[in-house]
């Protein structure tokens, strides 16, 4: 887990979704206009994919915001499950559109397809491979600086939208080869990759909104800071939580009962700052129990 400080972690997250904004809006009106020129379905697939990122990226952007506010009166825990909503969101909207292009891609099947202005959807394609590439990169960085499931999720865009632009490059050249059913069949492994991708991040929000435990390695990570303050005979009801960026930790620490509460909340301080040393955006909750 990382242990950037948690308002260089909002600045990241920020960061992240305008770009990721702006990022899409070029990408859609580039995509657009060459699928005008050329009637390509898998530069169809790109544009709906870059059209639903668009989408997407502004919901996460207003929920990161939303996600990053401090706790108050009516959110005592905070805001941060409109992260994992975000993502829930951004799934649906992914999984409409891979929907949508494996029908398509069945009618361009049936009916035929023509790509026109070859050259130019080429073109096209190479400017966005460039400009996604930079985008997940930075996105991939800022995942990890953070571990932010709305960024993490608006990368599987991104990183989706990069798969399809170097698909749309093959069913482009197969196309001009003497190879049509290329465009519409590429455009239909986009679309279960899509479905496969999404389905992964929306689990992953599921669980988080149900409140899932922190992984195995972290929890590992908490007892052994808590065994190694002295005086502390052992703890129980452990309970940890995501809530967007923020680990939440709950605990009863067992202390000697003939301690005297002014020695007793001194340790129980000793172990929340060790807590803190290793995950120091947490928000721990100790009680003390005598032994």
């Amino acid at each position: 887990m990382s242990v950037l400080p948690e308002p260089h972690k909002a600045v990241l997250m920020k960061r992240a979704s305008r770009a990721a904004v702006a990022t899409a809006a070029v990408l859609l009106v580039a995509k657009m206009a060459a699928w005008i020129m050329t009637g390509s379905v898998s530069i169809l697939a790109t544009f709906i994919d870059s059209l639903l990122d668009a989408f997407a990226s502004i919901i996460n952007l207003v929920a990161v915001s939303i996600a990053l506010r401090p706790a108050d009166d009516d959110h005592p825990y905070g805001h941060g499950k409109a992260e994992q909503l975000a993502a829930l969101a951004q799934s649906a909207f992914i999984a409409g559109s891979g929907m949508f292009l494996v029908l398509h891609a069945i009618d361009g099947i049936r009916e035929g397809t023509a790509i026109d202005n070859s050259q130019i959807a080429l073109g096209v394609m190479a400017f966005s491979i460039v400009l996604t590439l930079a985008l997940v990169s930075y996105q991939h960085y800022v995942v990890k600086m953070t571990g932010s499931l709305a960024i993490k999720t608006d990368a599987i865009h991104y990183r989706m939208d990069l798969l399809t632009n170097f698909g749309v490059v093959i069913a482009l050249l197969l196309s001009v080869a003497g190879l049509p059913l290329a465009d519409p069949l590429i455009g239909i492994v986009i679309a279960v990759y899509m479905l496969v991708s999404v389905s992964k991040v929306a689990w992953q929000a599921i669980e988080m909104l149900m409140d899932k435990a922190l992984d195995q390695e972290s929890e590992q990570e908490i007892a052994e800071q808590i065994r190694s303050v002295e005086q502390v005979l052992g703890f129980h009801n452990l309970r940890t939580r995501m809530s967007g960026i923020t680990p939440v930790i709950q605990l009863d620490l067992d202390l000697d009962g003939n301690l005297s509460l002014e020695e007793a909340h001194a340790i129980g301080k000793q172990v929340k700052n060790r807590l803190l040393e290793k995950m120091p955006e947490a928000d721990i909750t100790i009680h003390i129990d005598p032994n």
